[in-house]
């Protein structure tokens, strides 16, 4: 098989703003990687997005919390690519409810997938980066940087701020082995599970597109733009920063 001139591995991909991102750098003729806990939803959007644009993809199972389970997806996209160049990590969640309700275990389970999962994830492709000079994008959130409301989620909150803090870090550390790390902090954005909450409590809704100067959701596709300008070469004086894309919620907060 003849090698790629570039290869993605996008986490969290089955669906959302993941598979817009590897959707993005497909239609750039990059072969994806769609890494996601859900391997048949992983396989099945890999299978479309090789469709819809002719770029080689591939589903891999992935525990980003299991280091071991990590190794498998690095040794697998190296197996069927023989390189990465770009890394995005998306796969995270949100537990909403009061701080003071939030259980240990629900604190726990939100700092391993979002924080924990994002560093097994940004160290178990760090050799093939540094080989390859590549790029990764973290993907962290408008709620590192203003307290969200109505909604009110404190594990999600604290470990996107913490992503944004990670970036910054890896981002110093890898910059002489020639490796960028940025990360992207969308606002509310057009997702099947922005959609749900919409229909089934359009109060909430209301209040979010209210607090939103452009008044509207951002666009999964907008998202993956940022990504795209991050992970490529246009960008290569940019590293160690989170790009605030909220279509100006935070600044009117």
């Amino acid at each position: 098989m003849t090698e790629p001139r570039a290869a993605a591995v996008i986490t969290g991909a089955a669906g959302g703003i993941g598979r817009a991102i590897a959707t993005a750098f497909a239609e750039r003729g990059v072969a994806v990687v769609i890494a996601d806990i859900r391997l048949d939803a992983a396989v099945a959007a890999a299978e479309q997005i090789a469709a819809e644009t002719g770029a080689e993809a591939v589903g891999i199972a992935v525990d980003v919390t299991d280091s071991a389970s990590v190794a498998e997806l690095v040794s697998g996209a190296l197996a069927r690519f023989g390189r990465v160049d770009h890394l995005v990590n998306c796969a995270g969640m949100s537990l909403d409810g009061p701080s003071i309700e939030h259980t240990d275990e629900a604190w726990s389970k939100v700092v391993d997938l979002n924080l924990s999962g994002t560093f097994y994830v940004c160290r178990g492709f760090a050799p093939a980066l540094i080989e390859s000079h590549g790029t990764i994008v973290n993907i962290s959130s408008i709620a590192a940087f203003s307290a969200t409301r109505p909604e009110v989620h404190v594990g999600y909150d604290a470990t996107k701020a913490a992503i944004a803090a990670l970036t910054r870090t890896l981002a110093v550390e890898w910059a002489p082995q020639g490796v960028r790390v940025n990360a992207v902090a969308p606002g509310y954005t057009n997702t099947e599970l922005l959609k749900d909450v919409g229909a089934s409590n359009p109060e909430t809704m209301d209040a979010w597109l209210s607090q939103t100067p452009q008044r509207r959701l951002m666009e999964p596709a907008e998202i993956a733009e940022v990504v795209l300008f991050l992970s490529l070469p246009a960008s290569r004086a940019i590293t160690a920063q989170t790009i605030i894309a909220d279509g100006g919620y935070t600044a009117a907060k």
